[in-house]
């Protein structure tokens, strides 16, 4: 009895309900532009979403569309969608109709709204061709395109892949923006296109003005990075870069253990070879799927080798060459750009993991622009730090002449200098075709990822260059460091002590100078021919001094006033002469020209032949041959 009685209210209570409603039915419907037979209401009511579930409309049985609206419904504006603004309802031409209009005090049966739709918006049609699929792709893969134009969406039913009779698939995409960024799924991002190698695959581009053939665009699709990563660990490249790493630790552990020279320039060498490889490393493994899948953000953390590894080489560089303190006065300077790009990067460190991916995928614009902004200022600083660097290595070649007597093995810093001069115009052009791409929509990414990539290699090398001569060259005579470059309005290092930091008797005045002159280059001749101090590869204007009991600035005048010459060429002079009359000693026959080199005061074989050809005009082997033809 109980159910016969709730059966009759409700009976009594739906049609009721239905009256109280106001249904939408569309009777008739120009042909489909896509396979997506789907339609929506878009309105005022619901914020015109053209693609909303709860607004969709259902098709009935004999091919009508229809959706119930609320009774509450008076005025409104609506139009009719297959799911996006870019499939909406549009005049039989394919113009843009005006918004429909209800208005329920004046509509003829406010009840029920019967409409047709006479034709779709012409919108570009992109129809894309799978020409080539992986080996390795399943027979029954279902297979979508996804990008900017559908919310990097990776597997909407309507952006499936179709098989044609001719074994390609097409998949047509209707849209009105002018760059189409894309890729190719297997129906989520787990399973996405990649590189022919199986690694990531950056976004295909299209740019509509430079579409010929809108109705036919051919694709190629490479690999599946799922499928692609199992059999493809490492490239040569990669293989390159984790071993320039595992060389930066072994330098590592040799620098401080094989030789005592230079110590404190070694301390910054060890933090810049150290920095290095724990920077190759993070970009070679996290550059992998499986890492970058699960921990995305440490794609972020090579970047600062942008600004940190140019002032540590800058640090290592003054330490090594000149006499000053382990820190540079002012020092936190150098470090408040990787403090400010810190600071830019925090929100995506602090991001959740899947948001930051997306925004990765998408290319958001603001992280776009962010990486432009950092990158820029990270050239100009590298420019800035490398001539720094340069500069003070000229400064050092300059002035090493007047205070000591051997060449200084510094060849190395210039090799590792034309390779950062090399990264920095591999990195100018990388930067040239990022605002190509940027502004003038030129997909140029292919060729930027190769520069990226040689810049990676070349800065790998660098450690091969400092480690190798840091631990077989001999200790490098350090000179005050009067002066260093600086764009702050004041230097940014300390000056340091003279050479001579004893006190000595100060026997001669700068007023008498000139009339004791031709008294102090007899003594000194005396005292070189007696005591042959020349003999000493390390001696220096300092030492020299103490033992001719002068302060080396006197020395110094003296030298460059009386003979005409720097120290370095003062000394050599007497070292190649006493050089030739050894030679000529009968009882010298038995050794060497570069052992009597080394004899006299010579450090290595190249200083030996560049001082004898600057002093006499002509090699060794080539002096003593003319002068035996003459006798």
């Amino acid at each position: 009895m109980r159910n016969i009685t709730l059966y009759l209210f409700l009976c009594w209570i739906l049609p009721w309900t239905a009256a109280a409603q106001i249904k939408l039915e569309v009777t008739r419907h120009a042909p489909f532009p896509t396979k997506n037979e789907r339609l929506f209401i878009a309105a005022s009511f619901n914020n015109w979403d053209p693609g909303r579930l709860h607004y969709e409309l259902k098709k009935e049985s004999n091919g009508n569309f229809t959706i119930l609206l609320p009774d509450s419904l008076t005025d409104f504006e609506y139009k009719i969608t297959q799911g996006s603004w870019v499939l909406v309802e549009g005049n039989p031409d394919g113009s843009e109709r005006e918004n429909r209009h209800f208005i329920k005090s004046t509509d003829a049966s406010p009840s029920l709204i019967q409409i047709s739709i006479e034709g779709w918006e012409v919108k570009p049609t992109y129809r894309f061709v799978i020409t080539a699929l992986p080996e390795n792709t399943p027979k029954d893969a279902a297979m979508y395109i996804t990008g900017n134009f559908n919310n990097w969406n990776p597997g909407m039913e309507e952006y499936r892949l179709q098989k044609q009779v001719d074994e390609t698939y097409r998949v047509s995409v209707i849209s009105d923006l002018d760059k189409l960024e894309y890729k190719f799924t297997r129906g989520d991002w787990a399973r996405v296109e990649g590189k022919r190698n199986g690694r990531a695959l950056p976004n295909r581009v299209l740019v509509r003005a430079s579409v010929q053939n809108m109705e036919h665009i051919p694709v190629e699709i490479l690999s599946w990075e799922d499928f692609s990563a199992t059999f493809n660990f490492f490239s040569l490249y990669d293989l390159l870069l984790l071993f320039s790493a595992f060389q930066c630790v072994l330098l590592i552990i040799a620098i401080p253990s094989m030789q005592d020279y230079n110590r404190r320039a070694n301390y910054w060498l060890v933090i810049s070879i150290g920095f290095i490889a724990i920077m190759v490393f993070i970009h070679v493994i996290g550059a992998y799927r499986d890492v970058a899948q699960s921990n995305t953000k440490l794609l972020l953390v090579p970047d600062f080798a942008m600004f940190i590894y140019a002032p540590l080489f800058y640090f290592y560089i003054r330490n090594l060459l000149f006499k000053s303190s382990i820190l540079p006065k002012r020092w936190w300077i150098h470090f408040i750009l990787p403090v400010v790009q810190l600071f830019f990067y925090l929100p995506y460190f602090l991001m959740e993991h899947k948001e930051l991916q997306i925004r990765i995928v998408n290319n958001d614009q603001t992280m776009h622009f962010t990486f432009m902004v950092i990158g820029l200022a990270a050239l100009v600083s590298n420019i800035y730090y490398w001539f720094l660097s340069w500069q003070a290595m000229k400064t050092y070649q300059q002035e090493y002449t007047s205070l000591a007597s051997t060449e200084q093995n510094i060849q190395y810093l210039g090799a590792v200098m034309i390779i950062q001069a090399v990264c920095l115009g591999i990195w100018i052009f990388s930067g040239v075709l990022m605002l190509l791409h940027t502004f003038g929509h030129i997909n140029t990414y292919d060729i930027r990822e190769s520069s990226v990539d040689t810049i990676w290699l070349a800065f790998s090398c660098i450690p091969y260059f400092l480690g190798y001569f840091a631990i077989h060259q001999p200790e490098i005579f350090k000179i005050p460091n009067k002066e260093t470059l600086s764009i702050f309005k004041s230097p940014i290092s300390v000056h340091s002590p003279s050479v001579d930091s004893e006190t000595q008797p100060e026997t001669v005045q700068d007023t008498d100078l000139g009339q004791e002159l031709i008294v102090w280059r007899g003594k000194i001749d005396r005292y070189m021919s007696k005591h042959q101090p020349y003999h000493n590869p390390g001696l220096t204007l300092g030492s020299l001094a103490g033992m001719l009991k002068i302060p080396s600035h006197q020395l110094s005048k003296i030298i460059n006033e009386g003979y005409g010459k720097n120290f370095f060429d003062f000394i050599n002079s007497y070292r190649i002469e006493d050089f030739k009359t050894q030679y000529e000693d009968p009882k010298n026959k038995h050794f060497t020209m570069l052992a009597l080199a080394f004899e006299v005061g010579f450090n290595s074989k190249t200083a030996f032949n560049r001082a004898f050809k600057k002093m006499t005009g002509s090699t060794p082997r080539e002096y003593f041959y003319d002068s035996r033809v003459e006798d």
